[in-house]
């Protein structure tokens, strides 16, 4: 099992660092022959993607804490199968795995104690291939996430190696959909597949994009469940309190400080849990409808992007 991951690594990491080179390039060789993009783009932000690509180096190392707790766990879980699977069912167990990776990616942005460490991600005000490597690391919650949405296909006779392989094969999927560079696809594409278009509606702040398009490869469990929108105007990216750190420790542990700050000043023992356990922006005191271009006390995840006119719902 190790072997193959190794090999996945092998070949993914140089291609990541091609694809982000290229990526940059574009975005250079437009700027210096003056061109007008194509529709409106973030762009690229060296700090910014300084700051992405040196979480991706901690989390490399940090990565392996994560795995020594969550490994005996898994193992016992998949001993406890009173089958296992073969692995010519591979297909199936990735239509699987990417059935769950939905639902475990939509609590992250819907329970806030999950979103703690998925908003890590959505921390940049950019958009591109540097992005996807801005992920967490030592997030408790996140190990308990793992838990609770595959131990029960560990039980149920998925091999854990498999499960393992699904997993990187998701997470590497959606390396170069992080792109502002290409447009649209073949419709048949953009119906079954997760694409770009539908990426950076996923990490949209403004209405209709708040809280949409969780697919990992397949973006049909978005049709399917109600939460798939549209790339239909242009996308601003970031959160509702921005952060204005290029610390990667900082930016990690960002909304986990908020987190704890809420959870403190909390009233009663139901807000304080609720804080916790209800989605991003709720709030013990009472919610209004807020007007985009204002600066509004949080009224999901995502920052007012200054001179909009949608109006935003509490809760989304």
């Amino acid at each position: 099992m190790s072997d193959l991951l190794d090999n996945i690594s092998l070949w993914t990491l140089p291609a990541f660092a091609v694809l982000i080179a290229v990526e940059f390039l574009a975005y250079y060789v437009e700027k210096r022959r003056e061109q007008p993009p194509r529709r409106p783009m973030a762009g690229v932000s060296a700090k910014d993607a300084v700051t992405s690509l040196s979480m991706s180096g901690i989390g490399a190392f940090t990565d392996v804490i994560s795995k020594v707790v969550q490994l005996p766990v898994l193992l016992l879980a998949a001993a406890l199968a009173p089958v296992q699977w073969s692995a010519a069912w591979w297909l199936p167990a990735l239509i699987l795995v990417d059935f769950v990776y939905y639902w475990e990616h939509r609590a992250h942005h819907r329970i806030r104690m999950f979103w703690i460490g998925h908003s890590v991600h959505h921390s940049s005000r950019h958009f591109n291939q540097t992005t996807a490597l801005r992920l967490g690391w030592l997030m408790p919650t996140d190990i308990l996430s793992s838990f609770l949405f595959y131990v029960p296909l560990l039980v149920a006779g998925l091999p854990l190696w498999l499960l393992f392989v699904l997993q990187a094969v998701i997470l590497t999927y959606q390396f170069p959909i992080h792109t502002e560079r290409v447009g649209l696809l073949p419709r048949w594409i953009e119906f079954v597949f997760n694409t770009p278009s539908h990426h950076r509606v996923h990490h949209g702040v403004n209405n209709p994009y708040l809280d949409k398009n969780y697919g990992g490869i397949f973006i049909i469990w978005d049709r399917m469940f109600g939460t798939y929108a549209e790339e239909t105007e242009q996308v601003f990216y970031g959160l509702t309190k921005q952060i204005t750190t290029y610390n990667p420790v900082k930016v990690n542990y960002w909304e986990l400080a908020r987190a704890a700050r809420d959870v403190w000043n909390a009233k009663t023992w139901h807000g304080r849990l609720n804080y916790l356990l209800k989605p991003p922006g709720w709030s013990e005191k009472p919610s209004t409808a807020i007007t985009l271009g204002d600066q509004p006390p949080a009224p999901s995840r995502a920052e007012v992007p200054t001179g909009a006119t949608a109006t935003i719902q509490q809760g989304s």
